[in-house]
Order: structure tokens, then sequence, then C-alpha cells
């Protein structure tokens, strides 16, 4: 497959990283079909890429937000993807369930159709290994919030093929992407990093090393980081940051990544960040 023959994509679950995912694929010209369980969640969907838009438009007057909506159709079955060329997969981070979807995309979509998967940690080789084009499977991990952040990991299964990856590679600067190509490790590399420094930031404010505030602002005016690894934890959601953690421990073995009790005790008690209104902040 090249770029050019890629004209649909079909985005796979429309949370906070699938409808970033979905508004910048229509942003640049492809048609999209976004995929949830059902309406509701299809339409909030929908909602969140029409605000995100609302933004960027206030800074660039020439984004046309209705053509970049048109592009977007919504279905509510898996089937729907059946026309893509490209199918990202954008759903939580439990791996029995992308393992699912993968197995299911690969009986509905054309030998051809490249899956990939946004997942933030979790072994490509072993998503691949649940399809019959194991060539044909590839890590494609956006940044939250994806309309803003330039980086994408792409991340290669055992047997993910040189044609695969030159694709992804194109279609992510089309995207407008920078694309770092990864081995498939747990936690790839960006969140091999961030998450410790996250872990480590909460277990300092469990220590009483700092207020949540004073750990953020010494992050961010002494290291230079745009924002404090508290308020990070809070956009990327403290549910998705425990996942991550827990994967790296598994897999990895190593005390290290092992997640602090507050991390795990707050996810238990809704406290997520800005997605449920309260995390190591408050949010309206």
């Amino acid at each position: 497959m090249k770029l050019s023959e890629i004209q649909r994509i079909a985005v796979v679950g429309g949370g906070t990283m699938g409808n970033g995912v979905a508004q910048v694929c229509a942003a640049n010209g492809f048609e999209v079909i976004l995929i949830e369980v059902d309406q509701a969640r299809a339409d909030r969907a929908l909602a969140a890429i029409s605000t995100s838009l609302d933004r960027l438009v206030k800074k660039d007057p020439k984004l046309n937000k209705t053509e970049i909506v048109e592009r977007i159709s919504t279905n509510v079955h898996l089937e729907g993807a059946q026309p893509a060329q490209v199918v990202i997969e954008a759903v939580t981070e439990q791996l029995p369930v992308k393992l699912d979807i993968f197995r299911r995309l690969d009986g509905i979509c054309p030998p051809n159709t490249i899956l990939a998967s946004n997942t933030s940690s979790l072994p490509i080789t072993q998503l691949a290994a649940a399809t019959k084009r194991p060539d044909k499977v590839i890590g494609m991990h956006f940044m939250n919030p994806v309309p803003i952040v330039k980086l994408t990991e792409l991340i290669r299964g055992l047997a993910t093929s040189d044609e695969t990856y030159t694709v992804i590679k194109e279609l992510s600067e089309k995207l407008g992407k920078v694309p770092v190509e990864v081995n498939d490790y747990p936690g790839f590399i960006a969140n091999r990093i961030l998450m410790p420094m996250i872990n480590e930031a909460i277990y300092a404010h469990v220590e009483g090393v700092g207020t949540v505030e004073a750990i953020d602002n010494v992050m961010k005016l002494g290291m230079g980081h745009p924002m404090g690894p508290l308020t990070l934890a809070d956009l990327i959601g403290l549910d998705v940051c425990l996942a991550i953690l827990e994967v790296m421990h598994e897999q990895l073995g190593d005390p290290k990544y092992r997640p602090c009790p507050l991390l795990r005790k707050m996810v238990h008690a809704g406290y997520l960040g800005r997605k449920s209104g309260r995390g190591f902040y408050k949010y309206d």
C-alpha cells in the first residue's frame, strides 16, 4: 500500500485520544469513520471535536470547521471499519479488550488494510499475533492533546513489515506529526521515562516532601517542563497512568514501576483527573 491509496481512516474509540485522532485525520483531508459502542458516546466524541475546533479556529480563522466535521461519520458497529484502508484503535488500555478488537477487525477488514494501535504501553507483537496479518499491524502512539502535540511513537511489532512502517510514517507526517521509531518494549520510550517521573512525584507528595503545587512548580520553573507532573497526570487521566504503570510493573518485573498506593486509591475513588472533574486538582 502507498500513502496515496489511503482515503478513509477508521478510528475505533472516541474518547480523549480517539476523538483527537479523528479530528487530526479529518483536518488533513481524510474521510474518517469514528466507531463507538453506542450513538450517545459517538455524539459526545463529535461534541468534543467541535469544541476543540472552536478553540483552534480562534487561533487560525482560516481553518474550515464545517469541512473538517463533514469528513467525519460515526458508526456503532465495528463492521463500519470495513471500507477503511487504515484502522487506528484507540480504546481503553486493557489488553483483553484490544486483543478482541484486533481479532474482529482481522475478520472484517480486507487483507491489505493496516491495523494500528494507539496503545501507550501494551505489546504490539501480541496484538499482531491475534490476527492473520501481523506484518500489517503497528503501534501508532499519539500524544495528548492529539491536535497540539507533534510527536507520534511508531512501534514495530516483531513481524511489522518495512512497507507498513513506511506507509504509517508517511501518514504521520501527512498529519503534521513527527514520527519516532520505537522498539516493542513495555512503555515504549515516552511512558518508560514519563510514568516513573509521575509516580515518583506522587510518592513525594505522599511522603510530605511537598504539596501538589510545590512539586509541579519545581518541575516547571526549575526543569523547564511546560507543566508539572501532577498536572500532566490529571491531563492524561489517572486511570491511564495506573494502567501503564501496571503493565510495566508486570512485564518488566522491576519494583521501581510499582504504582504508588495513592494513585490506585484515587482511581478507585473515581478521581481520574480532568475528565472526571477531580484529580490532584479540581476542575470546573
